[in-house]
C-alpha cells in the first residue's frame, strides 16, 4: 500500500495524467500477491535449507530439569527456526557424562565459557530448574563477555497459567503468571456481540418464550420463572433466570443436588424443556443486564463449588470470564452429569484460545447439535 501511495505521489508530482484509476487498482493488487508470494517462497526455502542442516544457529542449554527437557522437545519439533543444540551444561556434578531428552550433558557451567569459544555457540539457553534457580547468577559470570545471544527460560514457567507471558512497561521486563484474555478493546467486541446476539435472539424468541410461560402456568402451579444463584466472573454470584421445569417443592427433602436422568422433581413440560435447552432461554436477558455473556464457561452453584475447587485443580481460574449460556465443554458434549474434569479442561481451553471467532463457532456449533444433548435432563 505504501508503494500504491509512492506511485501516486509520483504520479501527482510530476503531473502525468496518462495513468487511469484502473491502473492504480491494477497495479495494487498485483504487489500485494507479488509481495506475499516472495516472502512465502522465501520464508519456505528458508526452512526448507534448516531442515537440510544449513543456516543453522548452534546453541547449549544450562540447565538439566524439566524446563531443558521441554526446550529440547519444542526445538527438535521445529526444525524450521534453525537451532541446534550442541550440548546441555550441567550445575550438578551428578549430570556429568549423562543425557537431557537424548542431549549429551558436555559440560559443567564453569566451563561454560571454554563450550561456547570450542564449538562457536551462537545461543545459551538458561533453563534451571526451581531448586537451581539461585546458580543463574553463576553460570552468567561464567559466560562473561562471550558475544553469544542469552535467552532464559524462567523457573516460574511451570506455575504460569491462562495466557501468562512477558510484556514491557517503560523498559521493565513484566512477567504475567496468568492473564485474562479480556482486556481492552476485546471486553467492549464481546459485549457489543452479546447485546446484539441477545437483543437479536430476545425479539426472535418472544412469542416462543410467552407460549412456554403460558403452558408452565396451566400445566403446574408456581412461578414461570426459577431464579438460582450461581458464580459468574471474579467469584461474583448473580441469579440465573431459567423457565420452571422441576416441582416448587424440588429440594425441599433433598437440599442441593444435580438433576439426574429421569428425575422425578420435573414436571412433565419440564421434561421436555430441559431436554431441548429451552429452559435457559431467559438467560438471554442475564446476557442482556451484564451478568453473563452468550458465550462462556457455564455458571454453576456455589454450593458445588466449595467443593470442586478443593478437588479439582485450577478450577476457579474459569471464573475470570463471564459465565456463558453455552460453551466449548457443552458443544463437546460435557454438559449435565458428565465427567467435571474434562468440563474444566474445555473451559480453560477457550480461556486460553478465546477469539471472537471461536465465540462464533460455538454458536453454530450450538445451533447445529447443542440443543438437544442426550445428558439434558
Amino acid at each position: 500500500m505504501v508503494s500504491v501511495l509512492i506511485l501516486i505521489a509520483i504520479t501527482f508530482f510530476f503531473k502525468r495524467d496518462e495513468f487511469s484509476r484502473l491502473v492504480f487498482i491494477f497495479f495494487a493488487a498485483i504487489n500485494i500477491v507479488s509481495l506475499s508470494l516472495e516472502r512465502l517462497v522465501f520464508r519456505e526455502a528458508l526452512r526448507y535449507m534448516r531442515r537440510k542442516g544449513y543456516n543453522l544457529r548452534h546453541a547449549v542449554i544450562a540447565g538439566a530439569g524439566e524446563n531443558a527437557e521441554l526446550l529440547i522437545r519444542r526445538l527438535e519439533g521445529h526444525p524450521e527456526v534453525g537451532i541446534k543444540i550442541e550440548g546441555v551444561i550441567g550445575v550438578d556434578p551428578a549430570h556429568s557424562g549423562g543425557k537431557v531428552a537424548g542431549i549429551k550433558v558436555i559440560g559443567q557451567c564453569d566451563r561454560i565459557g571454554e563450550v561456547i569459544r570450542e564449538r562457536n555457540i551462537d545461543i545459551v539457553f538458561i533453563a534451571l530448574p526451581w531448586e537451581e534457580h539461585s546458580m543463574l547468577v553463576t553460570v552468567l559470570k561464567n559466560i562473561g563477555d562471550e558475544t553469544v545471544d542469552i535467552k532464559v527460560i524462567p523457573a516460574i514457567f511451570e506455575f504460569m497459567t491462562m495466557r501468562g507471558g512477558v510484556e514491557e512497561f517503560d523498559g521493565l521486563p513484566i512477567l504475567n503468571i496468568q492473564n485474562s484474555p479480556l482486556y481492552g478493546w476485546n471486553t467492549i467486541v464481546k459485549r457489543a456481540v452479546d447485546v446484539i446476539v441477545s437483543v437479536a435472539a430476545i425479539a426472535l424468541l418472544f412469542p416462543l418464550m410467552i407460549l412456554i410461560a403460558a403452558l408452565i402456568k396451566l400445566t403446574s402451579p408456581g412461578p414461570v420463572l426459577y431464579r438460582q444463584e450461581r458464580m459468574g466472573i471474579g467469584g461474583d454470584t448473580f441469579e440465573m433466570l431459567k423457565f420452571r421445569s422441576m416441582r416448587t417443592d424440588a429440594e425441599k427433602e433433598s437440599g442441593a443436588v444435580w438433576a439426574r436422568k429421569d428425575d422425578p422433581r420435573r414436571t412433565a413440560l419440564g421434561s421436555f424443556l430441559r431436554r431441548t435447552s429451552l429452559d435457559e432461554l431467559p438467560q438471554l436477558f442475564n446476557v442482556l443486564k451484564g451478568d453473563m455473556s452468550i458465550v462462556g464457561p457455564r455458571p454453576e452453584r456455589p454450593v458445588f463449588i466449595q467443593g470442586f475447587r478443593k478437588d479439582i485443580p485450577k478450577y476457579m481460574l474459569r471464573h475470570t470470564m463471564k459465565a456463558g449460556i453455552t460453551g466449548w465443554a457443552q458443544v463437546n458434549g460435557w454438559r449435565g452429569d458428565t465427567d467435571i474434569n474434562k468440563r474444566i479442561e474445555h473451559d480453560l481451553y477457550y480461556i486460553e484460545n478465546w477469539s471472537l471467532m471461536l465465540d462464533m463457532k460455538i454458536l453454530l456449533l450450538t445451533i447445529w447439535k447443542g440443543l438437544i444433548n442426550r445428558n439434558a435432563y
